[in-house]
């Protein structure tokens, strides 16, 4: 079913548009390679990935800092691996990570064809927790900046989703209404529930297919989206 009266779109990236965990892996692959070449990469990934989740998690209510988020994600993950490693090891490789990160630019099937159909219809805007200077070389690099109107980011708003401050920081910098306005993003608390709390409706994007509440909307692909926009 069609929803009616949206003019505003906003995107969550990472996990959303942007394959965090196929670019993130590929980084690793090559920081490994060159300094720890002893690491298996995806015994790593395997302990990565929620560790990870947990600790943007914690960052995302200002539980941790931006800095501990990046050592302990890693710190972690080895702790879970049973590899040893010294502190200047995991800050090296955070640094690492950060810098290459970006030059991987895989997205999610369909992102370009669902923003160009998009784009001819709506607004589009972005909202995203990430770091910025991050974010803003993802952008760049995978070539998606001209497809949005405004991009709203942790750092400008103060605040991380799902606090309703970064949505009405969103809202007012696209000039848009909640009630002509409509968030996609993988995260049912952060995007979804965040949105939905705020006042604008939502979609969920349930790539793994996780059992939700059958009242939230939600697609399992981004070309799913024609279905409702």
């Amino acid at each position: 079913m069609k929803i009616e009266n949206i003019k505003d779109v906003f995107f969550d990236l990472d996990h959303t548009l942007w394959d965090f965990d196929k670019n993130s892996k590929i980084t690793f692959e090559k920081i490994f390679a060159q300094n720890h070449p002893e690491v298996a990469i995806d015994d790593f990934i395997k302990h990565y990935i929620p560790i990870n989740q947990s600790c943007w998690k914690l960052y995302q209510y200002d539980k941790i800092t931006h800095q501990q988020l990046r050592y302990d994600r890693l710190k972690l993950s080895f702790d879970a691996l049973g590899y040893m490693i010294s502190d200047s090891e995991i800050d090296f490789i955070s640094q690492e990570y950060i810098d290459l990160l970006a030059e991987h630019n895989h997205l999610f099937d369909g992102t370009l064809e669902i923003l160009d159909y998009l784009g001819g219809k709506y607004k589009l805007h972005l909202i995203t927790n990430g770091f910025a200077q991050v974010q803003d070389k993802k952008l760049k690099n995978a070539n998606l900046n001209a497809y949005f109107s405004t991009i709203t980011n942790s750092e400008m708003a103060g605040v991380k989703k799902p606090n309703p401050i970064i949505f009405e920081y969103a809202l007012d910098l696209a000039a848009a209404k909640k009630e002509n306005s409509i968030m996609i993003g993988d995260s049912i608390e952060a995007d979804v529930l965040g949105a939905l709390e705020f006042g604008i409706d939502a979609i969920y994007f349930n790539e793994n297919h996780q059992a939700v509440d059958s009242n939230i909307k939600q697609i399992n692909h981004l070309l799913e989206l024609k279905n409702y926009l």
